[in-house]
This record gives structure tokens, sequence and C-alpha cells, in this order.
């Protein structure tokens, strides 16, 4: 017996359609061209996920830095004196402290200053 695919390719392609809503031109009405895209998107999708994480841990390095210059101090020395006076916080915690409550930065900078 032969078997149509007419129903089962509808529902498949309506899948690719449907996650290449919004793109321009081709890219959103040829099949080939919009399977095309969308593999391509989910690949860099994926690494766009790992390169935020990446980013944001550079931003909040970047903000300790300024931070800790302000108040005489290197970053990498700072991170000494931390791990040496055993706090054990974040760089995303240390740079909201440094932005929002620098009274508690200025603390946390002289128990790393003692003890580094």
């Amino acid at each position: 017996m032969r078997v149509k695919t007419s129903k089962a390719r509808r529902r498949s392609n309506k899948r690719w359609f449907k996650e290449a809503k919004g793109n321009y031109g081709g890219r959103s009405r040829l099949i080939e061209t919009v399977q095309e895209t969308v593999v391509r998107a989910r690949a860099f999708g994926f690494v766009g996920r790992k390169l935020k994480k990446r980013e944001y841990r550079a931003l909040w390095i970047v903000r300790i830095t300024a931070a800790c210059r302000q108040r005489g101090l290197s970053y990498s020395e700072f991170i000494h004196g931390l791990k040496t006076a055993g706090i054990e916080l974040n760089r995303k915690s240390l740079s909201e402290l440094a932005i929002r409550e620098p009274e508690i930065f200025d603390e946390i900078v002289a128990a790393a200053r003692t003890a580094g």
C-alpha cells in the first residue's frame, strides 16, 4: 500500500515555519531556507547563552576593579585578600555591593587589605 506524507509533511513544515516566524523574505517562507536559518539560529543561540555568562562575569570584574582602584587596591590583591580572609562572596554580589552599598564594600576592602 502506498503511503502519502502530505499531512505529516505539512505538520512538520508548520513547525519549521512557526520557529522561523519574523525572519525576512524567504527565510520565513521557503522550507529549505527556513530549515537552514532555524538550524543556524539554534546554534548561535546555544553559543550565545555561553557567551552571556562570560560577558557578565567580565562586567562584574571590571566593576570590582574600578571600585578597588578608588580605594587604593588592585583587583588581584583584593581577591587574594578575600580568599585569605575566608570571605566567600561571588563576583556578582561583590559588584552589586560596590555599586549599591559602598559602605559595606569599604568594610570588605578593609578586611581583604588586612588579611592580604
